[in-house]
C-alpha cells in the first residue's frame, strides 16, 4: 500500500473551519435563518398577499439551505478524515444546534402552507418559476397532514428519545462491542464471510450467531418496542400503514412497487440457480467444509459461503489481470475516464475533472472514517470524494460508484438547493450505473477464471440487492402486521425470519441458514424511515434497466441519461421515467434490466459444468 496518495483539495471549496471567513460564512447563516423567521413571523403579509410572501420565503429559504447544506457537509468532510480533531468536532456540534433552530423553522412553514393550501393554484399562475415546487410543496402538506398536534408532536419527539432512539441505541452498543472468546468483533467475523479459507468462514458463521443467541432477549426487546412505538405513533397520525409513509418518501406509487417485487419474485428460480451453481463450483474445487451444500440431497449453498471468493488451483491469470493487478491513482484515472467516455464524453470528462482538480482523497490512514462517499456541495456546485483507496480492483468499482453519485449532482446544475434531495429510490442510480458499466466491460474484457470471478462477484452483489432484500421486504412487512395483534419475542422473530428466507431463498440454500438475521441488520433499528430495504432493489434494476436501454439505443442515450439525473428532485419515480418514455408500473422494464443476469449465469453454469 503506497503512503503517496493524494489527498482532496478543499482549499477552492470553502474557508477553513475557524478562519475569519468561515466565521463570515457562519455569520450569513445566522442572518438567513433570522430572515426566515421574520417572514414566518409577518402574519399581515402572509394574511394580505400569500402568494408574494411565499414567492419571497421560497427564495430566502433557498439561500438559507444553500448554506446549511454546504457547511453542515463541509463539517463532517473535514471531520471524517481526522475523526479525533476537537476543532472539527465541537465545530460539528455547534452546527447541529443551530440546525435545530432551522428544524423548527420547517415545521412553522408547514403550517402556514397547509392553512393557505387553497391558493397554491394561483402561486403557480402568478410566479411561473416556482412551477416544479409542486411536488416538494406537496410533500411539506402531506406530511403536515400526518402531524398529530403541535404539542403531541413535541411530546413524541422528547418521548422518542428515551423510547425507540433509546432502543435503537442499545442495539447498536450491543452489536459494537460483541467479541468472541479470542477478543474478534462481531463485525470482524461477519467480515470473514468474505475469506478464502472455508473453516475459518464456517467457525465465524458459529461464533455469530452463538453471540447472537447468547443477546436474543435484549435484541428481541429493542424490535419489539420499536415496531410497537412505530405502529402507535402511525396510528396516531392517521397512516394506513407504516408501508405508506416509506413510498411517500420514496416517491413511488404503490402500482410500482408491487411491479418492482412481483418481477424480484418472477426472477427467484434464476438466483436459486445461481446458488446451487455456485455451491457446486465450492463442492468441485474443494472450497466448503458443508457437508451437504452442492450435492444431490442438497443443491443449494450454504449460509456461510455466499460470499466465499472463488480460488482455483491453476492460475490462469494474466500479469495484467485486473483483479491481481496492484492499481495506481492514474491507472484508476484512466480505467476510470475511458470506461465513462465508452458511454458518454461528458460524463468522462467530468470524471477527468474531479481527479484533476484534486476532488478525491484516498489514503487509508489513523482517525479517518472507513469505507466511501461522495458529499456534493451546492456553495460552488462541487463534490468532494471520500475513499480508502488500497489498489485494488474493488477499489476501481467503489471509485466509479461514488463518482457516479457526484455526475448526478453535475448534471442538476442551476437547480435550486431543495431539489438536490431526491428519493432513496433515485439517489443509487447514477452509482450503479456506473459500477454497472465498469462491471459489464470487465467481464467482456476478461478471460479465464478471472472473467469467472469477476461476473461471480456481479452475481453475488446483485443477489444481495434482489433476494436478500425481498426476505428482508417480506420479514418486516410480516413483522408489522404480527405486532399490531401482540408482542414478538425472539423465538418469533426467528421464525418469521426463517420463513421470509424460504420464501426468497428457497432451494437455493441448503440447510444451513440464519434465522438470526433480524437480530444483524441495523435498518431493522432505526426510527427514521420503515421498509429501508426496497429503495435498494429499485435502484439496482432502475439502473438495469436504464444500461439495458443504452445497449439499445448507443451513445444517443446519454442525453436522455442525464436528462433524468437532472430532474429527480421534482417528479415523482412514475413522472420522471414517464417523461423519459418508459413504464415502471408494469413488470416489462423490471424484467429487461435482468436479462444480463440471465447471461451471466449461463455463463458460470457452463464453466461449473466443465469443472
Amino acid at each position: 500500500m503506497s503512503n503517496n496518495y493524494p489527498n482532496w483539495n478543499l482549499n477552492t471549496l470553502l474557508p477553513e473551519i475557524g478562519s475569519d471567513e468561515y466565521e463570515s460564512l457562519i455569520g450569513e447563516y445566522k442572518k438567513s435563518i433570522e430572515k426566515c423567521w421574520t417572514l414566518v413571523d409577518s402574519k399581515n403579509q402572509i394574511e394580505s398577499n400569500f402568494c408574494e410572501w411565499l414567492n419571497q420565503f421560497l427564495q430566502a429559504q433557498n439561500e438559507l439551505l444553500k448554506l446549511e447544506n454546504s457547511l453542515g457537509a463541509f463539517s463532517y468532510i473535514n471531520y471524517s478524515v481526522d475523526t479525533t480533531n476537537t476543532k472539527y468536532i465541537n465545530n460539528m456540534n455547534r452546527l447541529e444546534k443551530m440546525g435545530l433552530d432551522s428544524s423548527r423553522l420547517g415545521i412553522a412553514f408547514k403550517k402556514i402552507l397547509y392553512q393557505n393550501r387553497s391558493q397554491l393554484n394561483l402561486f403557480f399562475e402568478a410566479y411561473t418559476d416556482f412551477k416544479n415546487y409542486k411536488i416538494i410543496l406537496e410533500e411539506e402538506i402531506f406530511e403536515y397532514e400526518h402531524q398529530m398536534s403541535e404539542a403531541e408532536e413535541l411530546l413524541a419527539q422528547e418521548m422518542q428519545q428515551t423510547g425507540g432512539n433509546a432502543w435503537s441505541r442499545l442495539h447498536e452498543q450491543i452489536i459494537s462491542t460483541l467479541a468472541d472468546e479470542t477478543g474478534k468483533t462481531f463485525n470482524g467475523l461477519r467480515n470473514d464471510a468474505y475469506s478464502e479459507d472455508a473453516q475459518l468462514r464456517f467457525e465465524s458463521y458459529k461464533k455469530e450467531k452463538s453471540l447472537l443467541a447468547a443477546n436474543q432477549v435484549a435484541f428481541a426487546a429493542c424490535l419489539n418496542n420499536l415496531k410497537g412505538e412505530t405502529i402507535t405513533l402511525f396510528q396516531k397520525r392517521k397512516y394506513s400503514s407504516a408501508i405508506e409513509r416509506a413510498l411517500v418518501s420514496s416517491r413511488l406509487s404503490m402500482s410500482t412497487l408491487n411491479a418492482l417485487i412481483e418481477s424480484i419474485k418472477e426472477s427467484l428460480p434464476m438466483w436459486r440457480k445461481y446458488l446451487q451453481i455456485k455451491a457446486k463450483i465450492l463442492r468441485k474445487t474443494n472450497s466448503t467444509v458443508s457437508k451437504t451444500a452442492g450435492t444431490d440431497s442438497e443443491k443449494g449453498i450454504a449460509w456461510y459461503d455466499m460470499f466465499a471468493p472463488l480460488t482455483f488451483a491453476e492460475n490462469s491469470e494474466s500479469k495484467e489481470s485486473l483483479l491481481t493487478k496492484q492499481w495506481s491513482v492514474e491507472d484508476a484515472e484512466k480505467y476510470i475516464v475511458a470506461e465513462y467516455n465508452s458511454f458518454s464524453s461528458d460524463m468522462g470528462n467530468f470524471a477527468r475533472n474531479a481527479f484533476e482538480k484534486n476532488w478525491i482523497d484516498f489514503p487509508v490512514h489513523e482517525g479517518k472514517v472507513g469505507g466511501a462517499y461522495d458529499e456534493d456541495f451546492a456553495w460552488k456546485h462541487e463534490s468532494r470524494i471520500m475513499t480508502n483507496f488500497t489498489g485494488c480492483f474493488s477499489d476501481i468499482i467503489t471509485l466509479a460508484h461514488e463518482l457516479g453519485h457526484a455526475y448526478h449532482f453535475s448534471c442538476m446544475k442551476g437547480k435550486d438547493v431543495c431539489f438536490f434531495s431526491y428519493p432513496m429510490t433515485l439517489a443509487e442510480t447514477a452509482s450503479t450505473f456506473a459500477e454497472t458499466i465498469v462491471k459489464q466491460d470487465a467481464i467482456k474484457s476478461s478471460e479465464g477464471t478471472d472473467k469467472i470471478k469477476i461476473i461471480e462477484l456481479d452475481l453475488s452483489d446483485t443477489c444481495q440487492v434482489l433476494v436478500d432484500i425481498l426476505s428482508r421486504f417480506i420479514f418486516e412487512s410480516n413483522v408489522f402486521e404480527n405486532r399490531k395483534e401482540t408482542e414478538l419475542n425472539a423465538e418469533d422473530f426467528c421464525k418469521l425470519m426463517a420463513e421470509a428466507q424460504e420464501e426468497s431463498y428457497g432451494d437455493g440454500l441448503n440447510s444451513e441458514r440464519h434465522e438470526y438475521m433480524w437480530a444483524v441488520k441495523s435498518h431493522y433499528y432505526g426510527t427514521e424511515l420503515d421498509f429501508y430495504n426496497f429503495p435498494y432493489a429499485f435502484g439496482q434494476l432502475f439502473a438495469a434497466g436504464l444500461y439495458s436501454r443504452f445497449q439499445k439505443e448507443g451513445k444517443e442515450f446519454a442525453a436522455t441519461y442525464a436528462k433524468i439525473l437532472s430532474r429527480t428532485g421534482e417528479l415523482s419515480c412514475e413522472d420522471l421515467c414517464k417523461e423519459a418514455g418508459f413504464d415502471i408500473t408494469k413488470k416489462d422494464f423490471w424484467k429487461s434490466g435482468l436479462k444480463m443476469y440471465e447471461e451471466e449465469i449461463k455463463i458460470l453454469e457452463e464453466f461449473a459444468n466443465q469443472l
